[in-house]
């Protein structure tokens, strides 16, 4: 089941071009890695049609069935708290005035679910791998490293149980030992997702090139195009999206 489609999608800033006809799909349980160089419109890709970046999008992003393109913010916030967010730079995405058990027990009930105890947040920080978890909850976000509030990030953005994780680089911070586990439980816990930059648990990927997708594929090998070949097959309207592979 298709539960997150990017078909055309263009993405504008200070009337500028930046992202030209993106396609791109999320089965449910799948991850989708979009890879390419700095630069070449991969956050803005998976921000824009969420409201989270400068960039004006355009085009489609069905979430759920739902069309995110053209929505007010008033009108995207309630399809937007569905999903969950890991953002690059999580010193900056984290509230700065809120300790980690505070910002957790948001995070959580972001869908209506009851306040979690203090047991269950320390068990969320503890399942990304944070030492003395309970301690941590009761830190403030500039008092830990820059592993630590990634990990802090990460375990906020699937707190409330999202059926789709959108994420910018989500292991960046993290040493090689703790990308392993954090991937190992993404795909544990089947979370579909679109990632930015971290394709190594992803069952598909899509290339980027100068703000347009370059090529599709299974994680074992990614099919590539040339640029004006793809541009030619989405203007006739043909798909190259790949079929399902398992993680």
């Amino acid at each position: 089941m298709t539960l997150y489609a990017v078909e055309r999608l263009g993405i504008s800033v200070a009337g500028a071009s930046i992202v030209e006809a993106m396609h791109f799909t999320v089965e449910a349980g799948r991850c989708t890695a979009l890879v390419g160089a700095s630069g070449s419109g991969k956050s803005l890709s998976c921000l824009a049609p969420f409201g989270l970046s400068a960039g004006i999008a355009a085009g489609s992003a069905r979430f759920e069935g739902r069309e995110l393109i053209g929505l007010s913010e008033a009108e995207r916030r309630p399809i937007r708290a569905r999903a969950g967010f890991v953002f690059q730079h999580p010193l900056t995405a984290l509230t700065p005035h809120l300790r980690v058990g505070e910002q957790l027990s948001e995070a959580a009930t972001a869908l209506g679910a009851p306040r979690p105890d203090r047991r269950a947040l320390a068990a969320m920080l503890d399942r990304v791998g944070l030492t003395t978890p309970e301690a941590k909850l009761d830190a403030w976000p500039h008092r830990l490293s820059g592993g630590e509030r990634q990990r802090v990030l990460i375990a906020a953005a699937v707190a409330h149980g999202p059926p789709l994780l959108i994420a910018d680089e989500p292991t960046s911070a993290l040493d090689a030992t703790l990308r392993h586990a954090i991937r190992a439980g993404a795909a544990a816990r089947r979370w579909a997702g679109a990632v930015a930059g971290e394709p190594r648990s992803a069952a598909r990927r899509a290339s980027c090139r100068s703000g347009r997708r370059a090529g599709v594929g299974p994680d074992r090998g990614i099919t590539r195009h040339r640029l004006a070949d793809r541009e030619s097959d989405e203007r006739g309207g043909s798909r190259a999206d790949c079929g399902n592979t398992d993680t």
